[in-house]
């Protein structure tokens, strides 16, 4: 069967609601997870965007999510123990869609590791990355689309 992924306010290929996005309330996505392998130590989340005009663009990285917790939400804060890694601009926080010229896909993919990573909160994408490595155990994505609707 292997990792199922939800998010609540869209579908998988569906359109991203305004709300979740920087012409909204920019609010952190419902994201729900199940049937992970019985051996998952942790959790990771990476959210990014392809279509960016200088190449992919992290939205928001999270990493070390306790291997009992299936849900990430705007009601449901993540455990001290989860960490977050460093977006593309710079911070350690969700940034909803914000495309700047057209219609973009986001990829939400949700990773079960066998161990939590040692690693410091703020570690880029590519040092997660490296360091998931050898420990995937399942994997899963949503993707959702997003075009601007108050473009300025």
């Amino acid at each position: 069967m292997g990792l199922k992924f939800n998010i609540k306010e869209f579908k998988d290929q569906g359109q991203i609601p305004s709300f979740l996005t920087c012409d909204g309330e920019d609010r952190v996505p419902t994201l729900q997870w199940s049937d992970a392998p019985k051996n998952t130590g942790s959790f990771a989340m990476i959210m990014e965007d392809p279509d960016a005009p200088g190449g992919t663009w992290d939205h928001w990285i999270v990493f070390n999510i306790p291997s009992n917790i299936n849900e990430i939400s705007q009601q449901q804060p993540l455990p001290a123990s989860a960490l977050a890694g460093k977006n593309s601009w710079g911070n350690m926080n969700y940034g909803g869609p914000c495309p700047p010229d057209r219609s973009h896909r986001y990829f939400f993919t949700i990773y079960s590791l066998d161990q939590k990573l040692n690693l410091p909160s703020g570690s880029d994408k590519l040092t997660i990355l490296k360091a998931m490595q050898g420990h995937v155990l399942d994997q899963t994505t949503i993707m959702g689309y997003y075009k601007r609707i108050n473009k300025s």
